[in-house]
């Protein structure tokens, strides 16, 4: 039976029951994460009924062109975010590293789960086994669709190639071992992990080669922000540490307005209520960067968590202490002022000029 906006069923008792419809992209990965985040919500409310919706996203359709040559900033979420706007879904399950770090009007990232490894990982073609991204003959060829891995890792590995490779990760997996076109891909070590791949990984880029991606590893829950039932709900999902790792790390982003098309990199850690992010940017070379690091204390101390509706880049997390994402959000927006005093503004320029023109 259909009330309103909302999809309701019957239970065998007779009760009404609200469904609360979760939005995913339809790859394997993106529906192990959805399954993953049902399962949390449904040992919470076992009385909610749950219904998964998986739809294609630009990125997902357009696999012959570099992301960071497609110019959209929101390839993964926009049709997800299109349902959600039209009362479609009621929720929808993202990688946080594919979310915009300016939400469109009326959304809300309303959970932030703990964070899996937000490092990388080398994925070697099988007849290169036992080898490491150092020991790789000169000129093997390693696949990426990151314009900030490959910064990274020209500059470290300058014997490497670099090429671009797109796909799901089935799809690069697939592209690695049935051809001789790469040596290795890099991906994220979250994603297969989920994946229950992990014997594939032969190597852990450590933040000394390769720093991640802003929000890489954590997934996230957009909501309407008008629905205070269902960014409750949600809200339970919240782990602290990552939110405000990822609160420092999204700040950091949208004051550099960096994107896919562009090499920022980040590391963050919080030990003993201090939270200390890293970040840098880099030329498409990796031969110009500008690095740096600041940390904040998160300590909370008798202030209590506070209810306001109040949204830190993007994220509303009513159980996480508000004083302490203030300081999160403070800490991303004065490392990136720290970098733009020295010039990160024209190494980003650049770089964006760049892989437009390639």
């Amino acid at each position: 039976m259909e009330e309103g906006p909302y999809k309701c069923v019957r239970d065998g008792n007779g009760t009404v029951n609200r469904v609360i419809r979760m939005g995913t992209r339809k790859s394997q990965l993106a529906r192990i994460q959805t399954d993953y985040v049902a399962e949390k919500l449904k040992t919470l409310y076992p009385d909610v009924h749950l219904e998964i919706v998986a739809m294609s996203t630009i990125g997902d359709k357009i696999l012959d062109t570099a992301l960071s040559k497609i110019g959209e900033k929101s390839l993964f979420t926009k049709e997800l975010e299109n349902a959600l706007e039209r009362n479609e879904v009621d929720l929808v399950v993202h990688s946080l590293k594919d979310l915009p770090t300016t939400l469109p009007n009326g959304f809300t990232i309303g959970a932030v789960l703990q964070r899996e490894s937000p490092h990388d990982a080398v994925v070697l073609h099988p007849k290169n086994s036992g080898l490491t991204l150092d020991t790789l003959p000169d000129g093997s060829v390693i696949g990426t669709s990151s314009l900030r891995r490959a910064a990274q890792l020209k500059k470290r590995f300058p014997h490497l190639e670099f090429k671009d490779i797109r796909g799901n990760l089935n799809t690069r997996l697939k592209k690695l071992d049935e051809k001789e076109d790469y040596a290795a891909i890099i991906l994220a070590a979250a994603g297969l992990k989920r994946m229950g791949w992990e014997a594939r990984v032969s190597q852990v880029l450590g933040p000394e080669d390769c720093m991640y991606a802003v929000g890489q590893g954590a997934l996230a829950v957009e909501v309407r922000a008008r629905d205070c039932d269902i960014l409750e709900m949600v809200s339970t999902l919240h782990h602290s540490e990552t939110v405000l790792r990822c609160i420092a790390e999204r700040a950091f982003l949208r004051r550099l307005e960096g994107g896919c098309s562009v090499p920022v990199a980040v590391n963050t850690e919080v030990k003993d209520s201090v939270l200390s992010l890293t970040g840098a940017v880099y030329s498409l070379d990796g031969a110009d960067s500008l690095k740096e690091a600041m940390e904040t204390s998160v300590d909370p101390g008798n202030k209590l968590v506070s209810a306001a509706d109040i949204q830190h880049v993007g994220v509303t997390a009513h159980n996480v202490p508000q004083c302490a994402q203030v300081a999160a959000e403070k800490l991303g927006v004065d490392l990136a002022d720290l970098l733009l005093s020295k010039g990160a503004m024209e190494i980003l320029t650049t770089a964006r000029k760049l892989n437009d023109a390639r």
